[in-house]
Parts: structure tokens; sequence; C-alpha cells
């Protein structure tokens, strides 16, 4: 069993245009809503490849009922609905042919001190008899940068692992609760770390780095350049099977629920994890791949990596 936490979820809106132009009215061929935000988007994947989950959701308003109604009929995906005031944030996506993907999130409604205490006692009750809970996604407004951090404290009292998957302030407020893994982008952990990371071997020290500080793994997701994971086991970096780019929405989420799918620790699970993540970029919207959609067989993985390779570009996969 594993826990999902979603303070700030959403409803995700994905349009499709042929080309996005600046100023322009455009008109798009087709629209897909889903439910969405970084935590969500991980136990959907999870369910969907027959992970036992549950999601702990704070829902707000009739677009909270909506996400929450998007979110049934997964006899692997148990919603933990957590109402809340204001009314649920909606984003939205813009997909063009390439498959690149131009995004407008919302702030989302303002959570109360009342409802982060909610919050965490939710989360604690959820997490009865599971191994991990996934933080994840943009804090809310309100509740202040360290709410992941009282969640980090809270879970480890009850002897729950955790992955954390944030940035900004929030990442950075986490790192000295010291959860178990945190699965940062080049440019989150470039924030993280204060200096800018161009090759592979940028990536393993400043993993490295961040274990130093007292994180057990560091899974870094650099993009078409693959993922690096540095733990006890020792470093590896992996190349993702060859795809078609459709929507890079939700793909480090899958990347995550993939490693987390595959024993969280070592070489089998990065593999997984690429092979997840690759499959999440080949799907349209946010879509999270299943079992059918996985390509083990094409990734590439380097125990001893070179360190030396330049990183093409610093996104998340």
């Amino acid at each position: 069993m594993i826990v999902t936490v979603t303070p700030n979820p959403s409803l995700d809106v994905t349009l499709a245009v042929e080309r996005l132009e600046r100023g322009a009215v455009h008109r798009a061929t087709t629209r897909q809503v889903d439910a969405g935000g970084k935590g969500i988007n991980v136990a959907r994947a999870l369910a969907a490849n027959g992970v036992e989950v549950r999601a702990v959701v704070p829902v707000a308003g009739n677009a909270g009922r909506h996400l929450e109604s998007l979110l049934t009929g997964s006899p692997r995906l148990q919603v933990r609905p957590l109402p809340v005031s204001g009314e649920t944030r909606s984003n939205i996506a813009i997909n063009e042919p390439d498959g690149t993907t131009t995004k407008v999130n919302e702030p989302g409604p303002r959570m109360s001190a009342r409802d982060a205490d909610r919050l965490v006692d939710a989360v604690i009750a959820a997490t009865v008899g599971a191994r991990w809970a996934v933080l994840a996604g943009s804090l809310p407004p309100g509740p202040g940068d360290d709410l992941y951090g009282r969640l980090v404290d809270a879970l480890h009292e009850v002897r729950v692992r955790v992955a954390v998957d944030t940035s900004g302030p929030a990442l950075q407020r986490v790192l000295a609760h010291r959860p178990d893994l945190v699965k940062p982008n080049v440019s989150e952990l470039a924030e993280a770390v204060g200096r800018d990371l161009r090759t592979v071997g940028d990536l393993v020290a400043a993993a490295t780095e961040l274990r130093d500080g007292g994180i057990d793994g560091v899974l870094a997701s650099a993009g078409p350049d693959g993922a690096v994971i540095v733990n006890g086991a020792g470093a590896w970096h992996g190349a993702p099977p060859s795809i078609t780019p459709r929507s890079t929405v939700g793909a480090g989420d899958a990347m995550l629920a993939g490693y987390l799918a595959g024993g969280a620790h070592g070489p089998r699970a990065l593999a997984e994890a690429l092979a997840w993540g690759a499959a999440a970029t080949a799907l349209p919207g946010s879509r999270m791949p299943g079992p059918d959609d996985l390509d083990r067989a094409g990734v590439r993985l380097h125990e001893h990596p070179d360190l030396d390779h330049v990183l093409e570009e610093a996104r998340s996969l």
C-alpha cells in the first residue's frame, strides 16, 4: 500500500492546438479533463499498474466534487477526500503536435491553519498499513512553506517512509526534515544546491550533496537525458526508451510511481521509473500509462555513468 498526498489538487484541462501563437485566437482540436496534481498523478499511475494506493485529496466546491468523481472507478485506488473551503483550482495545458506543452496553473484556494491540521491528521489515518507516503506538488496559499516538513516528521513518527516531489521554498524547507526520497528535476535540484547543473556528473554531485545532508535517496529526472538515482547502493544513470512525445504533463509523476513500484532501490527501480515516465510522455494530456504502454526493454542503464555527458534540457521527464 502506498499513500499519496496532494495538498493543492486541480482539474487538469488539456487543449490541443495546431500551433500556439502569442496574442492569437486559437481553436482547440481536442479537450480533455483529468483529476490533476502531482500526488494524484502518482496515485493514478500506481493504480493503473495494479498497485494498491490511497489518495488523500483536499476537495473544495463544485470543482472539488468533480475532481473526486473523476477518481472513482478504479478498484486499486481508494480516495480519501478532505472537504476544505474555497474552490479547487483548474490548470490549463496547451499541447502542440510536436509534444510541446504550455501550462497555466492557478494558485488554488487558501488553506486555513485548521484545514492544515486536519490534513496532517487525515494523512496519518490513511497511512495505516502503508509502506510509503508520497507528498507531491505545490502547496496552496496559507499554510506556509513547512507543511511538508510537518508531514514528514509526523509520518516518520509512525514509521512510514516518505517521498517528496516539490519545488521552490517548499523543497528547500523539507530537506531539513530528511525525507527518505526526493525527486527533483534538473532545475529544481540546481536551485536546491545553488548552482547550475550541466552534466550527468553535476547531477550525481548535487544528489550526493543532498544525501550528505541526510536524504537517503535522490531521483533526479533530466527529460530526454533520462534520470540519475543516487542512494546507499550507489549511483546509476539511465536513458529512457525512444518515444514520440505527445505531452510531458505528469511524466515525472509517472516516473516516481514507477520507481516506488519497482522497489524504490537500485537499478531495477530506476529502469522501471524510466519506462513509466517515457510511456506517460507518449500519451496525450495527463493520461497515466498502464502495463501495455511500458517499454522496459528500451531502457538503458549505466552503473558508472558518463559523468561528462552534457545535459540537453533542464526539464522534468
